[in-house]
Order: structure tokens, then sequence, then C-alpha cells
């Protein structure tokens, strides 16, 4: 597998790279957060954990992981809210999926089944499951048929989200890009 780049730090995209949870984990705290920073959540959790475990953290006290969430650096600008997100999230890994967070996208059947498996996630809308199975696919080689249709623009070549950061050169053309949208859509109001 080739090893993403996608916060700028060394320890975090290697752990990005290995812990298909802590990939999964930043993408759901991809959310009013700068993007490199919310790919780094799971590197601080390991961190303060000692562990990635979706069956531990689903049954740690929740007061307990806001405050490992929390602590600073926090994993997000809201930890109290994202880490209920986080626990909900691992809660349904270990239950429907044994644990395996990779059976999210190995046993779906289609792109349009990964693409509803990942919505059923919490905090992953429709936009956020789309950039999610783009970036399974863009970069991880997980192409499930239809997935193309699923994730509809994402798919395009280009720099449009986080699936399409390689290095940091395609980190600055996916902000420049969000950037341009947000100014579209501000002149448009």
């Amino acid at each position: 597998m080739p090893s993403l780049q996608i916060t700028g730090d060394e320890a975090a995209d290697k752990l990005l790279t290995e812990d298909p949870f802590a990939l999964l984990l930043g993408m759901a705290l991809d959310q009013q957060y700068r993007m490199e920073d919310a790919f780094k959540g799971g590197h601080k959790l390991v961190t303060r954990l000692g562990h990635l475990d979706p069956a531990k953290i689903a049954e740690m006290d929740p007061d307990e992981f806001k405050t490992v969430a929390s602590t600073p650096p926090a994993i997000h600008r809201f930890p109290g809210s994202m880490s209920a997100k986080v626990q909900g999230i691992a809660t349904i890994v270990t239950n429907e999926y044994g644990g395996d967070v990779t059976r999210l996208w190995t046993e779906a059947t289609s792109g349009k089944d990964l693409l509803k498996r990942v919505q059923a996630l919490p905090g992953f809308g429709k936009q956020k499951a789309q950039i999610f199975v783009s970036l399974l696919a863009k970069q991880l080689g997980v192409r499930p048929e239809g997935w193309e249709e699923a994730v509809g623009d994402y798919s395009l070549d280009g720099y449009r989200s986080v699936a399409d950061v390689i290095d940091v050169e395609s980190l600055q053309k996916v902000r420049d890009y969000k950037q341009q949208k947000k100014a579209a859509a501000k002149a448009s109001e």
C-alpha cells in the first residue's frame, strides 16, 4: 500500500497508512477543522491511549474518553461532540464488523453499498461518505463496481478533496479549490 501523506507529520501519516481505523477517524474529524489536523486525530489518541482498538474505545466511559479527546492538543476544535462520534463509530465497527474496520469496504457488494455503509456511521453525511469512498478508491485501490457513480465528481481527476492529497503541493491545490468553491457559493447568495 502506498504511504499516505495527508498531515505533514511523519508519525501521523505512518499511522494513517498502517491503521485503517485511524484513516476512518481522520475522515470523521474532517469537519470545521483543518484537514491535516483532523487526520492527526488517530495519532493523538494512540499517544494517549497506547492503542486505537475500536472495542476498547467503544467500551470506555464517555466522560473519560471525552477527557482524553479534549486534552491539549485536542483531537478537534469541538472535542466533546467529536469524542461522542468517535465512540459511536468505534461501537459500530466493533458490533457490526467484529472490530475489523476493513470489513466496512471489503464486504461491500458495490460502490453504492459501500457508500450506504459509510453513511450509516455517525457524522458521515452523503458528501463526506462520497469523499471517503473516493479516498479508498484513489489512494488504497478499493474500487467496488460502481464506485465512480456512487461518489460522483469526487471520482474525477483533480484536487477536490482529501482523496486527492498525496503531498504538500496537492494539499495546497485542494485548499485552493475549496476556497474557490466557498467564494463562488458566497457570490451566488
